[in-house]
């Protein structure tokens, strides 16, 4: 009988064995007579090793860089052309009007450098404000004092222009040899000097959503409304820019409000997904209010979240110390705001907001 008709009992042996041979894997062959031949199963969650893929990259020729170049060339030429044009016929007519004409043009062409340099250098400090954020945060993770130091230092740099803080930077002065951890130093800082800044912002949001909720809610059309939603939007925004220490000039508010916008889209503020904007919506308290408020608190409400989004973009330091601010919290101010002949009317679902 072969050796299929009377399998092997289980039996135990040792690895160390004579008898006992270790195949390769994939080595076919028998065990000699008596002896133990043991051959490996490969590992069904060994998997195979990661081949990275290079794909050769397609040499583009920069046709949109060298679109915008040649735009801006040809607009630089025809500005100059025309320039040197009508100086010429200023000189064909008169001297003085050819001079009047040149030293207007020496004007207008030191105010655009000096406009250019103020938003490079708003740029700038938008730029070192965002980067002061990103540091921070990477030291309350690491806990390095030396760096903590660093951030402090260039954190009352930004805080130097404002005299509000005086008292808070001589505060975070007396304390600057101190041993202290480095994420306890700048938490430190934040209740130092981010504090008082906090509450401004706070101030300047429930404003700015009280006065969008009043506008919206007595104006005759959408259009109105619309309109005074983007401008209040815009100078809230830069409002609270200046607070914390940016100045933003005309493209360093739309570089801001692009962050807003994306800081909007990842923690889905402008969508339903907060809590109290999905109350006002899903339970129909915008139509249980008046009729010239119904509409205004929600606008209102929608300023107060891009003004708590822009607070988390403008901010120097992250919110570790301090809570951070959320909506629930500033319907209490615009309770308190809105018109007090139509306050009665809100009362009983401003309350329910207030405790979501």
């Amino acid at each position: 009988m072969n050796e299929r008709s009377h399998p092997r009992k289980p039996a135990s042996f040792r690895l160390d064995d004579p008898r006992v041979t270790v195949a390769e894997a994939g080595e076919s062959g028998r065990a000699s007579h008596g002896g133990i031949r043991i051959t490996p199963e490969p590992d069904a969650l060994a998997l195979p090793a990661p081949v990275e893929v290079i794909y050769p990259r397609r040499k583009r020729f920069p046709w949109g860089g060298l679109f915008w170049t040649a735009l801006g060339g040809l607009v630089v030429l025809g500005l100059g052309l025309g320039a040197t044009n009508l100086i010429e016929d200023l000189f064909a007519r008169s001297e003085a009007l050819g001079f009047t004409g040149i030293a207007l043009a020496v004007l207008c062409a030191l105010a655009f450098v000096v406009i250019v340099a103020r938003e490079a250098l708003a740029l700038a400090r938008l730029d070192t404000i965002e980067q002061l954020h990103a540091r921070a945060g990477a030291v309350l993770t690491s806990d390095d004092r030396a760096q903590s130091d660093v951030i402090v230092r260039d954190l009352l740099k930004v805080a130097h222009d404002n005299p509000h803080l005086a008292h808070a930077r001589a505060v975070m002065q007396s304390h600057a040899t101190d041993i202290i951890d480095g994420a306890d130093m700048l938490r430190l800082a934040e209740r130092t000097l981010m504090a008082p800044l906090d509450q401004e912002a706070r101030r300047l949001i429930s404003s700015a959503a009280s006065r969008v909720s009043i506008v919206t809610a007595v104006s005759p059309g959408a259009v109105i409304d619309m309109l005074f939603v983007f401008a209040a939007a815009l100078r809230l925004v830069r409002q609270l820019a200046r607070l914390y220490g940016g100045r933003p000039g005309t493209l360093g508010m739309f570089k801001l409000m692009r962050h807003v916008i994306a800081h909007l889209a990842v923690t889905g503020g402008m969508a339903a997904s907060d809590s109290l904007i999905q109350q006002v919506l899903g339970h129909g308290v915008a139509a249980k209010l008046s009729a010239r408020l119904g509409e205004g608190i929600l606008n209102g409400l929608l300023t107060a979240r891009l003004g708590l989004a822009a607070v988390d973009v403008t901010r120097p330091l992250p919110f570790s110390a301090l809570p951070r601010p959320v909506l629930s919290d500033l319907v209490k101010d615009l309770k308190r705001r809105i018109d007090p002949a139509a306050r009665i009317d809100a009362q009983k679902n401003l309350d329910f907001l207030e405790r979501e």
